[in-house]
């Protein structure tokens, strides 16, 4: 049995809201706040004061999101990475939340207190978007890219001599980074 609600959201989505507003919305929003932040496409003079080129910024963010909802793959991509996101969000504010249980009253600061963790903590985020995306984003054949290139790298068996190659290679690439950093300045 359906529920007055669930009807209401299968028809937001056979009206287009899911494959057409909401992406469009999204684009069209991200890409005007990087054209506005940046001012990449020059400044302009209002009352003394210079800002971005406000127009030509709407324009250019308009035209990217009409063209993103054109490319229907663009829009499937979006579709299915977003959720895996936002529980990636919710992962990542469960965990500074049980962090903070064990701190003191006051205001939790993950930057001041872990520094060191905060390049490795960003590159693992970076990394794990990186590889939702791959996820979502599929071959003609259907098989996502992910899929694809854990193929390619795994092959049929892992011990197959392209597998232990790169294996071998990053090792030594491990290796010599290790070997060859520099110590840091010591202070004297």
């Amino acid at each position: 049995m359906t529920t007055p609600l669930g009807s209401a959201v299968q028809f937001l989505k056979d009206f287009g809201l899911f494959d057409v507003i909401l992406p469009f919305l999204l684009v069209f929003s991200i890409v005007f706040a990087i054209l506005e932040k940046t001012k990449i496409l020059g400044e302009e003079k209002i009352g003394g004061e210079k800002v971005p080129r406000r127009t030509l910024n709407t324009m250019v963010a308009f035209v990217t999101g009409m063209l993103t909802i054109a490319a229907n793959e663009a829009v499937n991509t979006i579709n299915q990475a977003l959720p895996n996101i936002v529980l990636l969000l919710i992962m990542i504010i469960s965990f500074l939340m049980l962090v903070g249980v064990f701190y003191k009253e006051g205001e939790f600061d993950f930057k001041t207190s872990h520094g060191k963790w905060i390049m490795g903590f960003s590159v693992a985020i970076l990394v794990i978007i990186l590889l939702i995306f791959l996820d979502s984003i599929y071959t003609a054949g259907g098989i996502s890219w992910f899929d694809t290139i854990l193929n390619w790298i795994i092959g049929p068996s892992f011990g197959s001599p392209i597998g232990a190659a790169i294996v071998f290679i990053l090792v030594v690439i491990i290796g010599i980074f290790f070997v060859t950093k520099n110590p840091r300045a010591r202070e004297e």
